[in-house]
């Protein structure tokens, strides 16, 4: 494998925005540093499998978000806020991000003063927008673009929108989030939409799915195959076991696995998230999936107190990992199979250690799937079983 970009010429803004540390590796050298990371934290468990890189690690990034703010020359600028702060840092293009959307934040700056559209001030809670989000499907070439605002009066919507358009034939729909509430969250709790669905639809791995603006959707699609079919292969489904896809967003791995099992359960806190999942499978004409909004741990609690158990457990918990009570609830079910997914192989050695000190389970495979190219971070894909 031919791995392109020497390292030698780092992003000259690599240092204030913070986002990719290893930008001064080449990237088998960043491979090799993050193989020797998964083997230091995971290989007590057992032996690490080699980590599955890509052919060209660069504008992988289908979701790009860029805030917005005056500079001190009162110059309208859009960027990433400066690591542990929130300076904006002005960025036009990046070398991990999808270009089109870098594209159309740069068009979206330069139209505001036309439009005569004034950017947010947290100093003093003045101004209207705050972050333009772009998310594109990779497979099926369509965008969503979402104005983040703080509030929902918008007089020039149509005009903009318009011109946008024009711009950007590229856009299917256009969104219009209100965050009024101070504080680091991008997206606000209502929103409007201007133009086409207000979703999107892209394609992985074979299955077709709607993704709203709040989705949680990995960001690196090429990757994302990799990283779904090899937890599918893990499970090693035989068409007769129930599934339980723990942490199951909108559905896209539970719905991967679907055509390999009898049923499969998702479970998910995020309201918005399930409706999005039950709309998937309906996309996919899937009979043998239903998700719904919950615990679950609670819910796993739920199956075993019934008698129910699942064949294969699913989890894909966030960055922090599972906690104690969920880690609880998954040992009581007793699943004959274990596939853990991980962004952060910290945590997910301590989650590894609670579900093996009791014998009940033991660690049979390890593979790290380099989700986030020129990042620290890490997807690790862990196959466990139910010990005899």
């Amino acid at each position: 494998m031919v791995f392109p970009l020497s390292g030698k010429e780092p992003c000259p803004v690599y240092k204030k925005c913070g986002g990719c540390q290893l930008q001064r590796m080449t990237y088998e050298e960043q491979l090799h540093h993050k193989q020797l990371r998964e083997i230091r934290l995971l290989g007590r468990f057992g032996h690490v499998e080699e980590i599955i890189g890509m052919q060209n690690p660069t504008h992988y990034r289908n979701k790009v978000t860029a805030a917005f703010a005056l500079d001190a020359r009162r110059k309208i600028v859009s960027g990433v806020y400066q690591s542990s702060s929130h300076r904006v840092v002005p960025v036009d293009s990046c070398m991990i991000e999808d270009a089109t959307a870098d594209a159309i934040i740069v068009d979206i700056r330069r139209m505001l003063p036309e439009f005569k559209i004034p950017v947010y001030d947290e100093r003093n809670s003045t101004g209207w927008l705050r972050h333009v989000l772009i998310r594109r499907g990779f497979a099926t070439g369509q965008v969503m673009v979402v104005l983040v605002a703080a509030s929902p009066i918008f007089p020039t919507q149509k005009p903009f929108a318009r011109k946008l358009k024009e711009l950007h034939p590229e856009i299917t729909t256009l969104v219009l989030n209100i965050n009024d509430r101070f504080g680091p969250v991008v997206l606000g709790q209502k929103q409007k939409v201007l133009l086409g669905d207000g979703y999107i639809e892209d394609v992985l791995c074979g299955k077709r799915f709607r993704i709203s603006p709040s989705s949680f959707y990995q960001i690196n699609p090429v990757q994302t195959e990799r990283l779904y079919r090899i937890a599918v292969d893990f499970a090693d489904l035989q068409g007769d076991e129930t599934v339980l896809d723990a942490y199951s967003g909108i559905g896209t791995i539970g719905i991967t696995a679907s055509d390999r099992a009898k049923q499969v359960i998702g479970v998910e806190l995020n309201r918005d998230a399930v409706a999005d999942a039950i709309v998937n499978a309906r996309l996919n004409g899937l009979k043998n999936c239903w998700f719904t909004a919950g615990d679950a741990g609670e819910y796993m609690q739920r199956m075993a107190e019934d008698g129910m158990r699942p064949d294969v457990v699913f989890m894909d918990p966030p960055r922090a990992g599972s906690d104690r009570k969920f880690l609880a609830s998954l040992l009581k079910t007793e699943p004959k199979r274990i596939v853990y997914i991980s962004c952060d192989p910290e945590t997910m050695a301590r989650d590894l250690g609670i579900l093996t000190e009791q014998k009940h389970y033991e660690v049979r495979k390890i593979q790290p799937v380099d989700m986030f190219p020129f990042t620290e971070h890490v997807e690790t894909v862990v196959l466990m079983s139910k010990v005899k």
